[in-house]
């Protein structure tokens, strides 16, 4: 797969399916490989600006965790750190840019297996002098603090003078908002250059450290280099350096992040100078080896922390698919900071401006499930930053006059509290900025984190976790819900009324289905939860019960769930309401947004009010909900409300079609699934230029990785029960991939004809597990054949 800017099948050999590269230099383009090229551990994320700077361009680098407020009227989000990538060359007195001169050569390349983004180039100045340059580098998994650069200079047709000017550069903003105050720059041995900055309100001191070494050829050489400090700014400026024709010169680049939110000052008495003299001598250590020797040591963390723990092998028609779930993983490595779990993961990851770092139901829905499977102890440590916020939640709850938590639409740092923007896009009618509802009424993501919980307990059997975190959640979240039911005379029923359902295009309904559902199955799990702690774990029960009041709200919670409405499907058409209007509003033709090459067309021609009174969604609502809480619902009604809500369904939102795909494949319409997923991949990787200005998608990432393993690779926990049954789609020849279950890895490899499913460790004797709706008991391994 090729458009005339971005190449899929650049890799080969042992790096085949492997490489992502951009083959055009485009300026109007700048922002798509910065978001889909960026690099990152976790700790930090770098988004992938080029060294020398453009008009269009966009510079960030994110430190997870540390989240500011610029101005009272608006609300938190990750600061834009300082610039630590820039180097302005100076070739034979002529300043280094692509707009200028001509490009004989281009290719900027992300390498997924080792996590190094390459930049090759032969430039033709506007004067004549034609050079090669490589630019590398990388933002260590190894060492979180790390990031390295290389860049190589070579003249082709003359001698040259190389001018470099490069350090660490602290004039940026969020879009305009400048969230960090001056301090103190300083250059130590003539060499190491550190800048400090620290937020404005939550006061988090930020120390980068930085040095270069040169080398001609493969000897090193020491360079002059004037120091010169401007506002927010620290540089050095090295002595003109002259080079024969062909001769190489390099230039490595190592800088080092360190804040005061590290967790280690958590434990340990904090003062900014110790920060600055554990950074500085860091980079001193640091300064003894090369960018090739911290590399090997990042290539080995990336191999033994991901492509050897979660391997998936797609034997496909079209090589696209299996870099596409490789992409997935690899943005979902670089975008989750496990290190630390007062931390979590973002909309946009650590890519880009977008949502500002906050966390939505995205994590417990669409990106928990890679980790629950893959690697559980990364998926603990971002279900206990839910734990840990479970204050704000309640003071949102009692701010709204609930009881309980109710956990925040978006969420920053732990105290915090709901973070959501009250105002957003301009409405055209109107021409007033549109107000932004899901922060006062998108109330379903307190059930979808209780829903995470259970489901994290159900496949990891930790019972650590839900004795210290787990039960009090739940817990919790049914509080909530049981005091935000609302009591119809007319109906004698609890309703949940003016919500927003996942389903955001339609605002202030009533009886959302999946809130109703989800509302309910929260508070029936509470039920089961206190009567197995009452029965078996009492000092555990007492504790909760004390901190709770369980007694009492257990009888709040028999006495209502078996009353709370739930939209059942209609007689003459098994359709389930999505809400109580939204199948007596208008119907329109959908055509021209269905076949939409950006999304939000519509808006171009309706404002929000307007699309609240027509048929038709965003995103997954009704179709969530089928796949959440699957058994409640047959196949004849899945398959009616399929029919009916596809259609009417735009996927404007990045979340829904990878519900859909797996959907899909469980009505074994397999060529609709094969279409879900390729549009769902092709979100941030595919030939559209501009989707992911704003940073990745990383919720469709992690849909993607459920497409592959959930969907296709049919692997699903049911009411704590393993069930395989996977539908290979007919592109594909076999799939290949691995996962947790109770502790034990498993390991599947599925063909159009056979399924063998491996038990590689020796945690459990046996798994009891259901194959295509047939009970297995796995002790090593067990083939199955496939009937169609």
């Amino acid at each position: 797969m090729t458009n005339k800017i971005m190449d899929y099948q650049s890799g080969s050999g042992e790096y085949k399916n492997w490489i992502i590269t951009e083959t055009e230099f485009h300026p109007e383009f700048l922002r798509k490989c910065e978001a889909i090229f960026a690099l990152g551990n976790g700790y930090m994320g770098q988004r992938a600006a080029m060294e020398e700077r453009y008009v269009n361009e966009t510079r960030n680098l994110f430190v997870a965790g540390t989240f500011n407020k610029f101005d009272e009227n608006e609300v938190t989000e990750l600061p834009n750190a300082a610039d630590v990538l820039w180097f302005d060359l100076k070739l034979n007195n002529e300043v280094f840019d692509l707009k200028q001169g001509k490009i004989v050569e281009y290719k900027r390349s992300l390498n997924l297996k080792n996590a190094e983004l390459v930049r090759k180039i032969t430039w033709v100045s506007p004067l004549g002098s034609v050079f090669d340059l490589v630019f590398r580098r990388f933002v260590s998994l190894d060492d979180l603090h790390v990031i390295a650069q290389k860049v190589e200079i070579t003249p082709l047709n003359n001698c040259a003078e190389v001018v470099v000017t490069s350090g660490i550069n602290a004039q940026v903003t969020n879009n305009g908002a400048q969230h960090f105050t001056e301090g103190q720059k300083r250059l130590y041995d003539g060499k190491y250059m550190q800048l400090v900055q620290t937020t404005t309100e939550s006061e988090i001191d930020f120390v980068f450290n930085t040095y270069h070494s040169v080398k001609i050829g493969d000897e090193d050489i020491e360079s002059d280099a004037m120091i010169s400090m401007e506002r927010r700014k620290i540089f050095q400026e090295f002595k003109p350096i002259q080079l024969n024709n062909c001769e190489k010169i390099v230039f490595e680049k190592i800088t080092n992040v360190f804040t005061s939110r590290d967790r280690e000052w958590m434990e340990e008495s904090y003062c900014l100078d110790r920060l600055m003299t554990k950074s500085l001598n860091h980079i001193k250590e640091l300064g003894t080896q090369s960018y090739d020797e911290l590399f090997q040591y990042h290539v080995k963390a990336w191999k033994e922390q991901v492509w050897d723990n979660a391997p998936i092998t797609i034997n496909s028609n079209n090589d696209f698919d299996q870099l596409a779930i490789r992409f997935a993983q690899y943005h979902l490595t670089v975008s989750t900071p496990v290190h630390d779990n007062r931390m979590n993961i973002g909309a946009k990851g650590l890519t880009g401006e977008g949502y500002k770092g906050h966390t939505f139901w995205d994590t417990e829905i669409f990106v928990l499930p890679y980790f629950i499977y893959t690697n559980p102890t990364k998926a603990r440590s971002l279900l206990e930053y839910r734990y840990h916020t479970i204050e704000g939640a309640r003071r949102k709850a009692e701010d709204n006059g609930y009881e309980g938590a109710m956990y925040p639409w978006e969420s920053a740092w732990l105290e915090d509290g709901e973070v959501t923007p009250i105002w957003g896009a301009a409405d055209i009618i109107t021409g007033e900025a549109t107000k932004i509802w899901s922060g006062f009424i998108e109330q379903h993501i307190t059930a979808d984190i209780a829903y995470a919980t259970w489901q994290y307990f159900q496949i990891t059997n930790d019972v650590d976790f839900m004795q210290k975190y787990g039960y009090e959640i739940i817990f919790d979240t049914a509080i909530f819900w049981s005091s935000r039911l609302e009591w119809n005379d007319e109906t004698e029923e609890y309703h949940i009324n003016q919500v927003v359902g996942p389903d955001e295009y339609k605002e202030h309904v009533d009886n959302n289905a999946f809130t109703n559902y989800m509302a309910y199955w929260n508070i029936k799990k509470a039920m089961e939860y206190y009567n197995k702690l009452e029965k078996n774990e009492p000092i555990l029960f007492s504790e909760l019960s004390r901190k709770l009041d369980l007694g009492m709200n257990y009888l709040i919670w028999e006495a209502k769930a078996r009353k709370i409405y739930l939209p059942s499907p209609r007689e003459e058409d098994q359709v389930i309401p999505q809400d109580d209007t939204y199948l007596t509003l208008k119907t329109i033709d959908l055509s021209k947004y269905k076949n939409q090459e950006n999304i939000g067309s519509m808006f171009k021609d309706y404002n929000l009010d307007q699309v609240n009174q027509i048929q038709v969604s965003k995103q997954a609502d009704i179709m969530i909900l089928f796949y959440l809480l699957e058994d409640l619902f047959n196949q004849d009604v899945k398959r009616a409300n399929w029919n009916y809500y596809e259609p009417k369904t735009l996927h404007d939102s990045s979340l829904s079609l990878s519900t859909h795909c797996v959907l899909a494949c469980d009505m074994q319409d397999d060529q609709m699934a094969y279409e879900l997923f390729r549009r769902a991949a092709e979100i941030d990787l595919g030939p559209n230029m501009k989707t992911s200005d704003h940073g990745i998608h990383a919720a469709s990432l992690g849909g993607i990785w459920q497409c592959v393993v959930n969907g296709f690779g049919g692997v699903r926990m049911l009411n704590g029960e393993l069930r395989i049954s996977p539908r290979i789609p007919v592109d594909w020849e076999s799939l290949e991939f691995s996962f947790n279950w109770h502790g034990d890895e498993l390991k599947v490899a599925a063909t159009h004809e056979e399924v063998w499913i491996e038990k590689v460790t020796s945690v459990n004797e046996f798994i009891r597990l259901s194959v295509f709706d047939e009970e297995y008991v796995l002790r090593s391994r067990i083939c199955v054949k496939v009937y169609q």
